[in-house]
């Protein structure tokens, strides 16, 4: 715990490095310039997102360990959760904790399930205090008029929430840092706030800071720099001190200069954002919010994915039924031209790998995300019953 007076600063940067093999533009390139930045600057604290390739946390790692030696990748999923900490303090303890619900598994091209994502913890021991730092990156959001997503990222964001109120217990100060896909005024956005009763370090800026599909940055469409200049929020940094320790917000910007020395491309297609801390012994004066209307909100959410859920599961199911009888028909007729019996031989082995599909989704797959859904819903429906309670108890 906090023992004295003294004023501490902790500085804390987040970047999503978009850096998926073979995917990514200019990866190689960019991976090695964010590592050189990061040896610039006056950071105690990294965290960055999409370090999908394990080899560029090894290069990131070894070009900056005299000046931040501890550090932590999360592994997860398939290929990794994507998410790592630097620290010039060390690290007294790990853990990460997955989301049930992380997109879908036949969505390849969005590929978020693949990362097996989740919060990450890592309790940090900075001067003589312990802070909990929590990394995320929530389920992106590909299409926000029609956000098929949109009661997954709510599930992660009221698991994020939870996850935190309950490790914070006998810690002197807790910071979120991490590319959240939800911008200030969404539902998951409010949850995670809410829930956890964090304080947002840009509140401190009159700008609206975006760090994504920002106009001056390379990997920007022209037609979404035209439609919003200044990008949208969806990276951000969360805090709340504690009855022993007083945080407060100095410094809240974009650390990072529009384009890589010599190049004619960004650091990553979001912007890093950096907040500055000032921490000293005293009781955290917070606002506790109200989240009731928020939790109404995502209960609605929710019902309507367990709607949705059980439309598909019928669909899957009819689709099963059909291909089954056209597999059972074809059997009935004779072919004796050789082309005609490869050619039904490759539909019918197409048809099988349709049907398998259509089982597995009708059956495992809907199971699965039916029982995440529940799970969640019951757990925010008891949060909310637990806060009317209070309400009436006072």
């Amino acid at each position: 715990m906090l023992i004295t007076s003294e004023e501490h600063t902790l500085n804390l940067l987040t970047l999503n490095c978009w850096g998926i093999p073979l995917v990514s533009k200019d990866r190689s390139v960019r991976m090695g310039a964010i590592a050189d930045k990061l040896l610039t600057g006056d950071y105690d604290v990294i965290c960055l997102q999409e370090i999908w390739s394990i080899n560029d946390f090894k290069m990131i790692r070894a070009k900056v360990r005299e000046q931040l030696p501890y550090s932590h990748y999360f592994y997860s999923g398939v290929v990794g959760s994507g998410i790592c900490m630097f620290s010039r303090f060390p690290i007294q303890d790990v853990i990460f904790h997955k989301w049930p619900l992380n997109g879908y598994v036949h969505k390849i091209h969005h590929g978020d399930w693949f990362g097996g994502k989740g919060v990450g913890l890592c309790r940090i021991k900075f001067k003589n205090m312990r802070i909990n730092v929590y990394l995320a990156h929530l389920h992106a959001e590909y299409n926000r008029d029609n956000d098929e997503y949109k009661a997954h990222r709510v599930l992660q964001a009221f698991d994020t929430a939870q996850f935190i109120r309950m490790t914070m217990e006998g810690v002197d100060a807790i910071v979120l840092g991490g590319d959240l896909n939800t911008e200030p005024k969404d539902i998951a956005y409010r949850l995670i706030r809410g829930i956890a009763n964090l304080e947002d370090a840009c509140s401190i800026n009159n700008n609206n800071l975006g760090t994504n599909e920002c106009a001056n940055n390379s990997y920007t469409s022209k037609k979404l720099a035209k439609q919003e200049p200044d990008g949208k929020r969806i990276d951000h940094i969360l805090y709340h001190g504690s009855k022993n320790t007083k945080v407060k917000v100095t410094q809240f910007k974009h650390p990072f200069p529009k384009r890589i020395p010599d190049r004619d491309f960004s650091y990553s297609d979001h912007e890093a954002i950096m907040a500055s801390f000032k921490l000293k012994k005293g009781e955290y004066e917070f606002v506790e919010s109200d989240v009731r209307e928020s939790l109404k909100e995502a209960l609605g959410i929710c019902e309507m994915a367990l709607k949705s859920i059980k439309c598909q599961r019928v669909w899957y199911l009819i689709v099963s039924c059909i291909l089954i009888l056209l597999l059972a028909s074809s059997m009935a007729f004779d072919f004796y031209n050789l082309s005609a019996i490869i050619g039904v031989n490759i539909g019918r082995l197409f048809l099988t790998a349709v049907l398998c599909y259509a089982i597995f989704m009708a059956s495992l797959w809907t199971s699965v995300e039916n029982n995440a859904l529940k799970a969640g819903y019951s757990a925010m429906e008891l949060h909310l019953m637990h806060l009317n309670n209070q309400l009436c108890s006072k």
